[in-house]
């Protein structure tokens, strides 16, 4: 299993995109299109100020099957109320009559500033025509997603005949408790919505939900999945396997690409009490402030990795058991610091990614965690966010 060089579309989907007015520049709407019903299953955030879309969402994804995904940047139709709602239906009843499909087999995102009215005329009218533009460049539906991305995702790989695609964007307040920021998958391969729905949440338990930029948890996040089984049955295991592999790939691009980062950043705990433990060790060392800021600006200190583990209070844990390597390179054993090259160690960590790796000697618990640096941007980034 390879990820494609070129991302492509599995066979019967494709997308377009356009600007409708909603950013001075660049495309802000995209919609993506089964020319087959499709199996479907989605998870949504548990924000509890979820904005329109999310709802209107989880109402309609109960029916398991989608034909079409419509999606804007620029606002996110958070906090808007009634009025927000009605929006969000209009959005999804004016792609499906684009697509001459029934509007409660179209789910619809919206992402961007939270607190402002959707202009659904805008994009009402972004849609009319907008079938005319299908193609079959993922990356093209990619570009009217993005927020503050610096660049468009979307990733694929096949598996025999089917494909698995994902087309993501993501770049500030992530910390998913259910799914992740926007995230679309697409493949031929054939499966019922329940199944779906199974492995999806498999998939979203090792990646999206182990990816983290600055903690915080989006009121918009949406992943979602599209089976229209042109393709054929693909063995269960084969697929979830290679659709857990893909997540994760999307995962690391995301947390490469999170507001002013210059690095991945990935936390990986073994030996931990249990698998949740391991989870909870592996977020706190990617969440924490002085972590991330360490990865910047290269400095191979060990008091912020143990700190970071350590205030994990409800873990049963031994100093003197636990073991941390950065970039593969020994930094603590047994409760002692270990010997090494500090210089070259600091000189590797100008790199890109970097590795923290803890065993804490406690148990078989084992989790990876995913997120970035914390640079100067990321403040001048969220400073003007209302306004960029």
């Amino acid at each position: 299993m390879e990820i494609h060089e070129q991302p492509i579309f599995p066979h019967g989907f494709s997308c377009a995109s356009r600007n409708c007015g909603l950013k001075p520049v660049g495309n802000d709407l995209s919609v993506f299109y089964s020319e087959a019903p499709a199996s479907a299953a989605a998870v949504f955030t548990q924000n509890r100020f979820p904005g329109a879309p999310v709802l209107v969402g989880r109402e309609i994804i109960r029916k398991g099957r989608l034909r079409a995904v419509v999606v804007n940047s620029k606002v996110s139709n958070v906090g808007t109320g009634e009025e927000g709602m009605v929006d969000a239906r209009r959005m999804g009843i004016a792609a499906s009559v684009e697509l001459e499909v029934p509007a409660d087999e179209v789910l619809m995102s919206s992402t961007g500033v939270i607190g402002k009215r959707l202009p659904i005329e805008l994009i009402e009218a972004g849609l009319s025509g907008i079938r005319a533009d299908l193609g079959s460049d993922p990356m093209l539906g990619a570009q009217g997603i993005m927020t503050t991305d610096t660049h468009p995702k979307a990733i694929s790989l096949s598996l025999g005949d089917a494909t698995i695609t994902i087309v993501g964007k993501g770049a500030g307040m992530i910390e998913p408790n259910m799914a992740t920021m926007l995230v679309y998958i697409f493949t031929d391969a054939a499966f019922d919505a329940g199944t779906l729905d199974r492995l999806l949440r498999a998939a979203v338990a090792d990646s999206f939900n182990m990816l983290s930029i600055d903690s915080d948890t989006s009121t918009s996040d949406t992943c979602v999945i599209l089976a229209n089984g042109l393709a054929g049955e693909v063995p269960e295991e084969r697929f979830g396997s290679a659709l857990n592999a893909a997540c994760v790939r999307m995962a690391e691009l995301l947390a490469r690409d999170g507001e002013g980062a210059t690095k991945l950043l990935r936390a990986r705990v073994h030996g931990a009490p249990d698998r949740l433990a391991a989870r909870q060790v592996a977020k706190s060392i990617i969440n924490s402030p002085l972590v991330k800021t360490m990865a910047f600006g290269a400095d191979p200190n060990i008091g912020r990795v143990l700190m970071a583990v350590g205030k994990c209070f409800n873990v049963d844990q031994r100093p003197e058991r636990v073991t941390v390597w950065i970039n593969d390179q020994l930094i603590f054993r047994r409760g002692c610091r270990a010997e090494y090259d500090e210089q070259a160690l600091r000189e590797e960590l100008r790199g890109d990614p970097i590795d923290i790796r803890v065993d804490m000697g406690m148990g078989n618990g084992d989790a990876t965690a995913y997120g970035c640096d914390l640079t100067h941007g990321y403040i001048d980034e969220n400073a003007a966010y209302y306004s960029s």
